[in-house]
């Protein structure tokens, strides 16, 4: 899977449909609202659907899944709400939802902090935060992995990635980001199980790493 700086054209319509597990929806939320240039991919995506639907017979929903789609559209109206006082004024509004755990010792330089209530399956939230000049472990993924900087940036071998910027891997892809910044570098991301450290070394440290 190649890496972009915004998510791709698949994923961004399968968010506007729905379809999208929650944990990866909440991180394609947090890039819409800190880079509205891609909002046209996913209302083109609503556009689409609304076309598609218009040739459908139509047929009776459970109150519940209404009440679901419902708080879904909710969730995406960006900005249409005032944000909570107790917001994070750091973080991206749609976070401003869920509580967060305390940070978490990784590596040098490296802690991570589960955002509760976004588990789907094995797929998860987190925010990790990397000093500047300091690097997470070269790894691959078990499953996809999608990221959002929310501060700072870091470098992979695709280039830098700043704030806004969204990173899409799989386990075809081997990187180590390493924080270019001055500041600490800041993302959101949703995991599906664990990262996955490669040769002997990695297989030793992999208890030890655990997001």
């Amino acid at each position: 899977m190649s890496l972009r700086r915004q998510p791709s054209e698949e994923r961004l319509l399968a968010f506007a449909a729905g379809t999208l597990s929650f944990p990866e929806a909440v991180v394609v939320a947090a890039h819409l609202s800190l880079r509205p240039a891609t909002r046209p991919w996913a209302e083109l995506g609503v556009a689409v659907g609304g076309v598609l639907l218009d040739d459908q017979a139509p047929e009776a929903i459970s109150l519940d899944a209404r009440r679901d789609v419902m708080a879904r559209l909710d969730a995406e109206e960006f900005g249409a709400e005032p944000r909570p006082a107790s917001a994070d004024p750091v973080l991206p509004a749609p976070l401003d939802q869920f509580a967060l755990g305390p940070w978490r010792w990784l590596g040098p330089g490296v802690h991570v902090r589960d955002v509760l209530g976004t588990r789907e399956g094995d797929c998860r939230v987190i925010l990790l935060k990397i000093a500047s000049g300091q690097s997470a472990p070269r790894h691959t993924h078990g499953g996809v992995e999608l990221t959002c900087v929310i501060d700072g940036a870091y470098a992979t071998e695709d280039g830098v990635f700043s704030r806004g910027d969204f990173e899409e891997a799989d386990p075809s892809v081997t990187h180590q980001p390493k924080v270019v910044s001055k500041e600490p570098c800041l993302c959101v991301a949703a995991l599906d199980g664990q990262i996955m450290l490669p040769g002997r070394l990695g297989k030793l440290l992999a208890p030890f790493v655990r997001l």
